[in-house]
């Protein structure tokens, strides 16, 4: 028998492909392939190709394609007008939004060095990076108390840590130089420290009233940190700059104060220890490492020190003996959205939170007082109170 073999082939968009009049890219400007651009705006687009910015930027997508991509490669490329509104839940803060085609720059770069350098992270590091969501954090927090505990025979103590104004404090000076041992190829190298040290304030549109902007506290806006300091929040490029930031505390956890149980998600971390002395010793030496080396302090008012069967509260689920439950001021929160969402977003909304609540081990509950808001707005929730449906009952 003659063995056949099956082959996939990844297809470029029609329309995406240089056509044979376009010029040959010259022999120095090499070093960013249209093709990873292409991917690079396949993966930008999506859940955001019915953005103003994205449906402009595809009016003339292959022009704008081979403009970004000349830019790029001549050097020439400069970000362009970004976008800051403000979100009140669950408490006011910016938000900045880069134009669509630098956020397809974005994703050409981390697509590139981001999982290279993410490979070099520790399993314990969660936040923003492909299949360590919540539902990883939660999981893998739980194992953590489940086997110092030995199944929640034997007493343990946690320590539960929350930096103070992260993103807005972040030095980025501190982050280029970690861009540059981590980063060999000079063209990628220089991308990256450009994307970093962009300050969005130059050029920038206000999509929230001043009203709303000054409910967001001094100390919490970037427009009032020097210019070294600080990342806009909301762009794929500061989740990952974050993360590689933090790798300096991972690793200092796990190598120098050799804390075999730990857990970060951005920027809230969780110590498990035996003895209760033992987590304060390490509360100290982070509190002194913290500022030294990174130049970000620990929130006072969010650092929590107890024993673990009082429950520990992490990425929206409160861990308990045998289950784990979704916060309760989550559950609240949800109730309200679905009793003032408008129709036409009803369905979106309230999905999202079946989803989120479903992550619970013990949610069943909490689904059904949230499926009982929904049937109350007129829709149909099916029997096993996960989903709802666009049609009215």
């Amino acid at each position: 028998m003659m063995a056949t073999r099956t082959t996939t082939t990844r297809t470029t968009p029609v329309g995406l492909v240089p056509s044979a009049d376009t010029p040959a890219v010259a022999a120095g400007h090499a070093d960013f392939s249209f093709e990873a651009l292409v991917q690079a705006y396949l993966d930008c687009r999506r859940n955001k190709r019915s953005s103003r910015n994205a449906l402009t930027f595809e009016l003339n997508l292959e022009r704008n394609l081979m403009q970004l991509h000349t830019e790029l490669n001549e050097k020439s490329y400069q970000p362009g007008q970004s976008i800051c509104f403000v979100v009140t839940h669950p408490k006011p803060r910016e938000v900045w939004a880069a134009d669509f085609r630098d956020r397809i720059v974005h994703h050409l770069l981390y697509n590139h060095i981001g999982p290279r350098i993410e490979r070099s992270f520790i399993a314990d590091s969660c936040a923003c990076i492909t299949g360590r969501g919540t539902l990883y954090a939660a999981q893998r927090l739980e194992a953590k108390i489940r086997s110092i505990t030995q199944n929640w025979s034997r007493p343990a103590h946690y320590l539960k840590c929350d930096l103070a104004n992260f993103f807005v404090t972040i030095d980025k000076r501190v982050l280029s130089q970690q861009l540059v041992r981590r980063i060999q190829e000079p063209q990628w190298l220089a991308l990256a420290q450009q994307i970093l040290m962009h300050d969005p304030r130059e050029n920038y549109l206000l999509h929230s009233p001043p009203r709303l902007v000054n409910r967001v506290p001094q100390h919490k806006r970037l427009a009032t940190q020097p210019s070294y300091l600080g990342l806009p929040i909301g762009n794929l490029s500061s989740q990952f700059f974050a993360n590689l930031y933090l790798d300096t505390l991972d690793q200092h956890v796990k190598h120098q104060l050799r804390a075999r149980h730990y857990i970060r998600y951005v920027d809230d971390f969780v110590l498990l220890h035996q003895s209760p002395e033992q987590l304060s010793t390490w509360l100290k030496e982070l509190s002194a490492f913290l500022p030294e080396r990174l130049g970000v302090r620990l929130n006072p008012s969010k650092t929590i020190h107890q024993p673990v069967c009082r429950g520990v509260d992490f990425v929206g689920q409160v861990i308990k003996p045998w289950h784990r439950t979704t916060r309760r001021r989550t559950v609240l929160h949800a109730l309200k959205r679905i009793e003032t969402t408008p129709a036409n977003d009803l369905t979106e909304t309230a999905n999202s939170y079946f989803g989120l609540l479903t992550q619970a081990t013990h949610s069943h509950t909490d689904r059904r007082k949230l499926a009982k808001a929904v049937l109350l707005r007129g829709k149909t929730v099916n029997t096993l109170l996960t989903k709802t449906y666009k049609g009215a009952r």
